[in-house]
């Protein structure tokens, strides 16, 4: 059976896990990809196609011959190629290019075991474009995301050119001279894999203008916002395309009565203070430690707010696989407990960090929240900000990172910052903390209309309205 509409990306709809009884259990995936794609995918309109990322989804995988659930095939790709893939290149080498991460004076290195590496990463994609070309009807419209399948594009239009492709990454976009850290080959296939699509989509027009200008650099290929690149006599349009939030289906979740039963612990921890929240990954481009020390150094140099503010961190685990990470979760954990040794008194603790993963928390917390703080590095967009006014219960300052791709639409009404930079984030916590509650609110209001100004089935939408007509 072929379909007219597909969707490729590394993790899919549901991931498995154990019962405990020798059985699996299935559970459902949030995001706004998944509240786009959810319904046409159980009404056999469109096939979503994934890796199996565990075990358990390793199992059900075999078991269901890929077939998992209607609309959904999952791949049970060979454990060390999807490792290889999935660790050593999309996590580990395009997730730092993408992020400006690298310590430079002794990373990255290339060598045999990079090559390897990057050779398994070309089976991954090339397993992913045979299973769309098997599935897609003809002129299908075939949507692959992220860095994870970056030569997606070009693997599948080699076997089916009939088909209309889009490529949307969801990371920003590093300028050429950090892109060429990358091997030359690897930087040049890189770009061809996702020249191999029609349409190519970034949140932000800083990504998309970054990504086109590798392009000129590394090919010699035209570019310009309004063309697109060409290269080869052959024009892949480059769109923005920045998701936004569902308000309906978000505010549904914050009714649920698992949501609605933490709130009355975080009344108690926040008391009649105001409540500063952070909710991230601990991903090394959160930029969570200096998201501490910004607040540790508001607490030295306004000392008008201790007993005042309460921090809730809620810093959940991220690729531990890899050793940066891990260290990175230990940072965190060290300066939450510097904060606390520094400034707690009787009846008052500065920070409260968490880093159990409880998705209900994070959404009750949104509700209470004065002052939300996300800082990162680079972000090709970042929910949070936007989740955060959408549920306000009163009005919520933003202090955002100027780096991050939703800066965009959100910064005419939060306090922007520059990531790197504490005594700034300090004194936009204070300026956040110190807005009158009428301006908050207005503030608030329009940081919301603007979140959800693209919600994700209109996202959805634009990528495929941005391909050839069928």
């Amino acid at each position: 059976m072929t379909v007219p509409l597909l969707l490729a990306s590394n993790r899919g709809p549901v991931s498995y896990a154990e019962d405990g009884r020798g059985g699996l259990v299935a559970r459902r995936g949030g995001g706004g990809l998944v509240s786009a794609v959810a319904g046409a995918t159980a009404s056999g309109a469109a096939l979503w196609v994934c890796a199996a990322l565990s075990a358990a989804d390793r199992l059900a995988a075999s078991a269901a011959s890929g077939k998992v659930l209607p609309g959904v095939e999952m791949l049970d790709i060979d454990p060390v190629t999807f490792d290889r893939a999935y660790n050593g290149v999309a996590n580990a080498t395009l997730w730092f290019v993408s992020h400006l991460l690298y310590d430079t004076p002794t990373a990255p290195v290339f060598d045999a075991r990079t090559r390897r590496e990057w050779a398994a990463y070309r089976a991954y994609g090339d397993a992913f474009a045979e299973a769309l070309a098997r599935s897609a009807g003809p002129r299908a419209a075939v949507l692959v995301q992220d860095y994870h399948l970056a030569l997606t594009p070009r693997q599948l239009r080699e076997r089916r050119p009939d088909l209309r492709i889009g490529h949307f990454s969801h990371t920003p976009w590093a300028p050429p001279e950090y892109f060429c850290l990358l091997p030359d080959d690897v930087a040049r296939e890189v770009l061809l894999g996702m020249l191999g699509a029609d349409a190519i989509g970034f949140h932000s027009p800083r990504w998309a203008d970054a990504f086109g200008r590798c392009c000129v650099e590394v090919l010699g290929a035209s570019w310009s916002p309004a063309d697109g690149v060409t290269f080869e006599e052959r024009t892949t349009r480059v769109s923005v395309h920045p998701l936004g939030i569902d308000a309906d289906e978000l505010r549904a979740c914050v009714a649920r009565p698992d949501v609605q039963g933490r709130l009355p612990l975080l009344r108690e921890l926040v008391g009649d203070r105001q409540l500063l929240l952070r909710i991230d990954r601990t991903e090394l481009s959160k930029n969570i430690v200096r998201g501490l020390e910004a607040y540790r150094e508001l607490l030295e140099t306004r000392p008008q707010w201790r007993r005042r503010v309460v921090h809730l961190a809620f810093a959940y685990p991220s690729r531990h696989d890899l050793p940066e990470y891990r260290a990175y979760t230990g940072a965190v954990q060290r300066v939450a407990r510097e904060v606390n040794e520094q400034f707690a008194e009787s009846g008052w603790l500065p920070v409260h960090l968490e880093v159990s993963d409880d998705y209900p928390r994070s959404l009750a917390a949104f509700t209470l929240a004065d002052v939300l703080l996300v800082n990162p590095l680079r972000d090709g967009m970042n929910l949070v900000a936007k989740e955060g006014p959408v549920l306000s219960d009163r009005g919520v300052s933003l202090v955002l990172s100027r780096q991050a791709g939703a800066a965009d639409e959100l910064g005419a009404d939060a306090h922007l910052v520059n990531p790197y930079d504490v005594t700034q984030t300090a004194e936009a916590l204070h300026e956040a903390l110190s807005t009158p509650a009428p301006l908050r609110s207005e503030r608030s209001e329009r940081l919301a209309k603007a979140a959800t100004a693209l919600p994700p089935t209109a996202w959805l939408a634009a990528q495929i309205a941005a391909l050839p007509p069928a």
